[in-house]
């Protein structure tokens, strides 16, 4: 089901109808996600007295509504006569397991609700902020673990019932469904709110039908769609619900990003095979477009956008996010709008008109050159005085010129045009740029929402091919778009007909800043470094081409090493931290969900003396 955060009366509706509905047709068994009431990552409303109310009137509601079935849902377990550790009054992330109007707790335990034992606290999880979790509780209690971790008894047998990060176990001490097995359970039951990243279904799929496998038991798993946030991060929800048999089959339900229900008898002889063996496949640009796609539509929802306005350059990056708008609104919805100065080549003036053209969307020219003449003019040599006397002058340098045209388009022409225009306009930085910043603040840094921000430049490529080949079945993303050099055309060293652009070398600078920002052991300069000086970096990196082929020398190397170093380190951050949210489709994407503080670069002294070596040589 499509969980909505926040919201807990109109998810109850919803899980209510369905209730209706599972007892008309003779259910036995009905399954919700976790924490289906009141959603998940809803920052700190969790401290709001008045919402943890609701959610428990919610919760009580559902019970009563029971009738007839076994119904299992998530949603926030509260102890009001205890105290988290923070002192706020004592949550748990809780199942709850309603049968014939009455809630069933797991045997032995002191609540009537099922507490989820393992929390993360990684990537976009913070749950021991707000919740009180099993291992504390059996703490608390001077009982073992495994004493809490029973079955509820219904009459549907004995069912082992745990929550999303419990079936995640193998960095933990311990694991909660083979505890669940070990206490007599027969059905094992996961309920999960688990986003959306790339390739997670593949793992999902090896870890879930291994459990079924390996402890004999039938396992479902349940997961929600929609979209939820923390604020700078915006993840999808795909739900991807599964049911496994004991030898590690499938029974998929439903496509991704589908609020659908699926029925199925389950026979709880262990030997029974029910489902297909499972398919694991890694994940594509046909993924990536379609979490992008989604997520993109269901944050326009949440915010109420109905109109959009893109910044068009003729580049890739703004084609792909106009292409993927252009799917989402009504052309008459959609404005294009390209904003040359004298370095905008008739390239890229006629690429971004071919563009519209090709989307139908409004299209409208507009010339920045008048205007940041007006700014030079007003700033260039500019006096400042103090204490009454001229003190120096205002100097605007050729970095600084380029910079007052990224914000004349955007803060001042794109937010103009898109109020106007009665809607939003959007940012279209990737997340090659994002890393080191090379983006201007308060310029195409501006917009309601990046959703193209945790793609390589090369994935911009790939999603802007797949959405001609596939999507649209027809060039709307003119093939010039592929082909220019990518340049901001801010100054004459950027002329794209001169083949001049960015700095970025993407095919290996992509690889580079990937191995920093999501490797899970995340490098550094130390370990570049000391690949290089092995040479075995293109190898670690997975770059198909010859590092002397972009360097002539280890000093232009390191020189290139620590100058996008100190930018993703340094003003990067501040740029980020100011950037619009992201649409996440990737593991670690900017925002919450890679969380940085404001430092400055560092170098450690094995990188030092690894320099000395490779600088000698």
């Amino acid at each position: 089901m499509e969980v909505l955060p926040g919201r807990p009366r109109e998810n109850t509706a919803r899980m209510l109808a369905d209730l209706r509905t599972a007892q008309a047709d003779g259910i036995q068994l009905i399954v919700f996600p976790e924490m289906a009431v009141p959603g998940y990552l809803i920052g700190d409303e969790w401290e709001r007295t008045s919402f943890l109310r609701e959610c428990d009137d919610c919760s009580r509601e559902l019970c009563a509504a029971s009738n007839g079935l076994v119904a299992i849902f998530g949603s926030v377990g509260i102890d009001w006569e205890r105290h988290n550790e923070d002192g706020r009054v004592r949550k748990y992330n809780a199942l709850f397991l309603a049968e014939d109007g009455a809630l069933v707790g797991p045997a032995g335990g002191p609540y009537e609700f099922v507490i989820k034992t393992l929390m993360p606290n990684y990537r976009e999880f913070d749950d021991s902020r707000h919740f009180f979790d099993l291992r504390k509780l059996a703490q608390e209690e001077r009982r073992p673990v495994e004493a809490l971790t029973t079955p509820v008894k219904t009459r549907l047998g004995l069912l082992g019932c745990a929550l999303c990060e419990d079936a995640w176990n193998t960095d933990y001490g311990l694991s909660p469904l083979e505890m669940l097995t070990r206490n007599g359970a027969q059905v094992l039951v996961n309920i999960s709110c688990s986003p959306f990243t790339m390739n997670k279904n593949h793992k999902r799929n090896r870890v879930y039908s291994t459990h079924a496998h390996h402890l004999k038991r039938p396992l479902i798993y349940v997961n929600n769609v929609g979209i939820q946030n923390n604020g700078k991060t915006v993840f999808t929800f795909d739900g991807a619900s599964c049911v496994y048999d004991t030898h590690g089959n499938q029974v998929a339900c439903g496509r991704p990003f589908e609020d659908t229900c699926l029925t199925l008898d389950i026979p709880v002889d262990p030997a029974a095979a029910f489902g297909t063996p499972v398919e694991l496949r890694h994940d594509g640009v046909e993924s990536i477009y379609g979490a992008i796609s989604y997520g993109t539509r269901k944050f326009m929802d949440l915010c109420g956008v109905h109109k959009v306005t893109v910044g068009v350059s003729g580049g890739i990056d703004s084609a792909v996010v106009a292409a993927v708008y252009g799917q989402l609104l009504k052309p008459t919805d959609l404005l294009l709008v390209n904003m040359p100065s004298r370095y905008n080549s008739s390239t890229t003036r006629s690429l971004a008109k071919g563009l519209a053209e090709n989307l139908g969307a409004f299209y409208a020219e507009i010339p920045i050159e008048d205007s940041v003449k007006l700014t030079q003019g007003q700033l260039h040599q500019l006096a400042i005085r103090g204490g009454g006397k001229k003190k120096g002058t205002l100097e605007l340098s050729a970095l600084i010129l380029e910079n007052i045209q990224a914000r004349d388009r955007s803060s001042r022409i794109l937010a103009a045009a898109s109020a106007a225009f009665g809607g939003v306009f959007t940012c279209n930085a990737n997340k090659s740029e994002a890393t080191v910043g090379y983006t201007t603040l308060y310029g195409d840094l501006c917009g309601y929402l990046a959703n193209l921000a945790d793609l390589w430049k090369g994935e911009v490529y790939a999603l802007g091919q797949h959405l001609n080949d596939s999507v649209y079945g027809r060039p709307v993303i003119p093939a010039g778009s592929f082909d220019v050099t990518p340049s901001a055309e801010l100054s004459a060293a950027q002329n794209v007909d001169e083949g001049k652009g960015d700095p970025l070398v993407y095919p290996y600078h992509d690889l580079l800043f990937k191995s920093w920002v999501e490797s899970w052991d995340r490098t550094t300069p130390e370990e570049i470094l000391e690949w290089y000086a092995a040479g075995t970096l293109e190898q670690k990196l997975g770059y198909p081409g010859k590092l002397s082929g972009l360097f002539t020398s280890a000093e232009a190397f390191v020189a290139d090493l620590e100058r996008w170093w100190n930018l993703y380190q340094g003003m990067a951050v501040a740029k980020r931290i100011q950037a619009p949210p992201v649409l996440a489709i990737k593991k670690r994407a900017f925002g919450f969900d890679h969380r940085e503080s404001q430092m400055g670069p560092h170098y450690t002294k094995r990188y030092t003396e690894l320099k000395t070596r490779v600088l000698k040589r």
